[in-house]
């Protein structure tokens, strides 16, 4: 399972990371792209990482799900960029897996492939997803797409993906690995 997880000036830490770790626990190949010209993308809270790949020298073709975390001014940035919004709808088309944890699913909404679907946020984004069904559920699954509510519920994210993708005797083999309740 190829996974590509984007990078935005502002994104959140924790969730990031989070998700990158222990989707390769879960022997899943996670490449970080930065959404601008440079390696180099400072978080939120200001950690520095190195992404392994840009936006524009990299062919999404052989990638099976692609993955947004949430932070400020992070998740505005992502909405911005117009190739990623058509690329989040390239892969809605195809029913490739798509992730979305905190305010990033701001940008599916942004893409336009929220309508009737069900969704979650980080709280208070609720009505900039008019289009979604709305749930405060820790994870919610609406066929390819995944939303999370925040930092809080990243472990929860990554779990449900390894679940789905990997099956439910890999998710409790990485529960037990991590020490998760």
């Amino acid at each position: 399972m190829k996974c590509k997880l984007f990078l935005a000036e502002g994104f959140e830490e924790l969730e990031a990371v989070t998700l990158i770790n222990l989707l390769r626990r879960a022997e899943f190949q996670v490449d970080t792209v930065s959404i601008s010209d440079k390696r180099e993308v400072a978080g939120s809270k200001g950690i520095t990482i190195v992404a392994d790949r840009v936006f524009a020298k990299e062919n999404f073709s052989d990638t099976d799900f692609i993955l947004l975390p949430g932070g400020m001014p992070g998740v505005k940035n992502l909405s911005e960029k117009k190739e990623l919004l058509s690329l989040i709808k390239d892969f809605n088309d195809k029913k490739k897996h798509i992730g979305a944890i905190c305010a990033a699913p701001y940008v599916l909404e942004c893409a336009g492939i929220l309508k009737g679907r069900k969704a979650t946020s980080y709280p208070g984004w609720k009505e900039k997803m008019p289009s979604a069904s709305y749930s405060e559920d820790a994870v919610v699954v609406d066929g390819n797409i995944i939303t999370s509510r925040g930092v809080g519920t990243a472990i929860d994210m990554a779990l449900k993906i390894v679940d789905i993708i990997k099956g439910t005797e890999n998710k409790e083999k990485l529960k037990k690995e991590i020490v998760y309740k």
